[in-house]
């Protein structure tokens, strides 16, 4: 009886002297090899790989400390994955609850508006964030990276800011992308304006690149939009000076030329009817609205006044008349 008394005495006065120096353990300060300190917790990782990780690292001492931490507090499924910037020495308590709030560093690219793939491929290659697996990639490979069904891979991504975990490759944030256009087009295509002379949710893709590219003001978006509907309606070229500056690529110089507009290529829509036969940029969910819903307007033409807004136009003559005018202003 007395050996099991002392023996019930010792084990208490174990379990005292561990949760003691438990206590102070994961209360105490650890170093940071350097300050900052960056890392990164993979998707996936569990909370025994973060804490051989952290351990590896020289962060935490032992990574059974953080794994007892976590299951006493109950918590050892909530640590978030993402990139960590540690910038001042703290416990292993706070490290953990920095873990489970998941304070993460945020890496971020934009795609804007108005962008060509050319454009949107250069900007991922030179992200120092981003893993580059499509440098030596065809066009046609891409999009089979990134289950497309599409032939041409300009204007398939949206606009926007994403964010990523430092190491994403840019195939996983082109795919992000596409899907996110697909679902915008998916998603508006249903409620689009009836009987408009658009086939398919891609030639309204294309149409609102054009918008993209033609409009200087919100305002006036929807209403070119209305007159490119109109054309289209009624036959006539579209006449877009933006298509023929995408088909001339690098042999554009800036000026667009007489012979230029006269020179025949399938972004010529002043020698060809109908839309060209892709996207000439990424087009923005404005855009892709107004395409789908342009104003109701007898207007045919347009004219860059020269200040982002258009002067519109519903002949020829007066179209002519507004040409005059504001072109001889911005000359």
């Amino acid at each position: 009886m007395r050996t099991l008394k002392r023996l019930l005495i010792l084990i208490l006065s174990i379990t005292i002297l561990f949760t003691g120096w438990f206590y102070l353990h994961v209360h105490s300060n650890i170093a940071l090899p350097t300050t900052p300190y960056e890392f990164s917790i993979q998707p996936g990782s569990n909370l025994k790989q973060v804490s051989q990780q952290l351990t590896d690292a020289g962060i935490i001492p032992s990574k059974w400390s953080l794994v007892l931490l976590a299951r006493y507090m109950n918590q050892e499924s909530a640590i978030k994955a993402g990139d960590y910037e540690l910038t001042a020495n703290l416990s292993q308590i706070e490290l953990l609850d920095y873990l489970i709030k998941g304070n993460v560093k945020q890496n971020q690219i934009k795609f804007l508006e108005g962008w060509t793939f050319a454009q949107l491929r250069k900007v991922l290659n030179e992200h120092p964030a981003i893993e580059s697996t499509i440098n030596n990639l065809s066009d046609q490979q891409i999009l089979q990276h990134i289950g497309a069904s599409e032939t041409a891979i300009e204007g398939l991504f949206f606009p926007d800011t994403y964010f990523f975990i430092k190491g994403s490759s840019d195939i996983d944030i082109l795919q992000r992308a596409y899907q996110t256009m697909k679902n915008h087009l998916e998603t508006n295509w249903p409620s689009r304006s009836q009987s408009l002379p658009l086939a398919t949710p891609y030639e309204a893709l294309i149409l609102a690149s054009i918008i993209e590219k033609e409009t200087g003001v919100e305002s006036d978006r929807t209403e070119i939009a209305g007159v490119f509907i109109n054309r289209l309606r009624k036959g006539m070229r579209l006449q877009t000076d933006p298509t023929i500056i995408y088909g001339m690529g690098e042999q554009f110089d800036g000026n667009l030329r007489k012979k230029d507009l006269l020179a025949d290529q399938e972004y010529n829509t002043y020698t060809r009817p109908g839309l060209p036969p892709t996207p000439i940029a990424l087009p923005g969910l404005a855009s892709i609205r107004a395409a789908l819903n342009p104003t109701e307007t007898d207007a045919l033409y347009f004219v860059a006044k020269g200040n982002g807004a258009s002067q519109f136009s519903t002949n020829l003559a007066d179209h002519n008349k507004a040409v005059n005018k504001y072109q001889k202003q911005q000359k």
